[in-house]
């Protein structure tokens, strides 16, 4: 990465924010740390998703000084988190953050993946369980097809000699992905309760709603998610896929000295420890 941003930058990259999902723990974000000193980056600080997320949306959105209180959904390919901020002016306080380390777009694809291993085995009786060149070539097409599924009803798996010269094909459709992945879609709404139940807020006090990360383009994911908050739109102003790194981007520009726009002069970011300390108070 360091060096796809020194060719993009066309010049040498020394320093370097980098993000983290905010359920990280202290070990997992020590490693962060330690592997950007391996590839010869000076990290000026670890930053939390998103949080990186929000400082993006507040600068980019065009929005007033009023006080609001602003969710974050980050779902992306392997992780999830969520955070509920309160914005003010320049002032981004973190209120309560959640999320799961082990859920993301690579969980869908794998629930569409033992659909369509089951599906061949039913047709040509034979199992490809223990080859990983048909399963990478299946799950390759099964992610494709997923993200067909975020704009189409259907979509097509086909792949010509899988396995021992048997051809796949198999029609997808929306609604059977989504009952594929009902599970997983509706136990993201847990971390949302969570945070709102840690902030002490009520859903109607929530104003906005930010999405983040490329898992959230699946439309079940947002009809879900708007329910949740009682029908409340959506953001969907920030891109997705680059929110983070924008925030990240913000945040090492202030911490270099380099920031000094109106906008960035009286940012201050407040986030909490995502994880219990493990004290007990009576």
């Amino acid at each position: 990465m360091k060096e796809i941003a020194e060719v993009k930058l066309g010049k040498k990259v020394e320093k370097a924010v980098i993000t983290v999902p905010a359920y990280f723990n202290d070990n997992q974000r020590q490693a962060t740390k330690d592997a950007g000193a391996i590839a010869g980056l000076n990290v000026l600080r670890i930053i939390n998703e998103p949080t990186a997320a929000a400082i993006a949306y507040g600068l980019g959105a065009g929005k007033s000084n009023k006080e609001r209180n602003v969710l974050i959904y980050d779902l992306g390919g392997g992780t999830f988190d969520v955070s509920l901020l309160n914005i003010q002016g320049g002032v981004f306080t973190v209120k309560a953050t959640s999320g799961n380390t082990h859920l993301g777009g690579q969980d869908f694809d794998t629930s569409l993946l033992e659909h369509c291993k089951k599906d061949f085995q039913r047709k040509s009786k034979k199992d490809i369980s223990n080859d990983p060149r048909a399963l990478r070539r299946l799950r390759t097409a099964c992610e494709r097809a997923k993200r067909t599924l975020s704009s189409g009803a259907q979509a097509t798996i086909e792949i010509d000699s899988l396995f021992d010269g048997e051809d796949f094909q198999m029609q997808i459709t929306r609604a059977r992905f989504e009952e594929l992945n009902a599970k997983a879609f509706n136990g993201t709404l847990e971390p949302v309760a969570q945070v709102l139940k840690d902030a002490n807020l009520q859903k109607s006090a929530v104003e906005e709603i930010v999405l983040v990360g490329g898992s959230t383009r699946i439309p079940r994911i947002q009809k879900l998610l708007s329910e949740f908050f009682d029908g409340k739109k959506l953001e969907k102003s920030i891109n997705p896929d680059e929110a983070v790194a924008y925030g990240a981007a913000v945040q090492a520009g202030i911490l270099s000295g380099k920031a000094t726009s109106a906008e960035t002069a009286d940012l201050l970011l407040l986030d909490v420890c995502p994880l219990s300390l493990g004290v007990a108070m009576e």
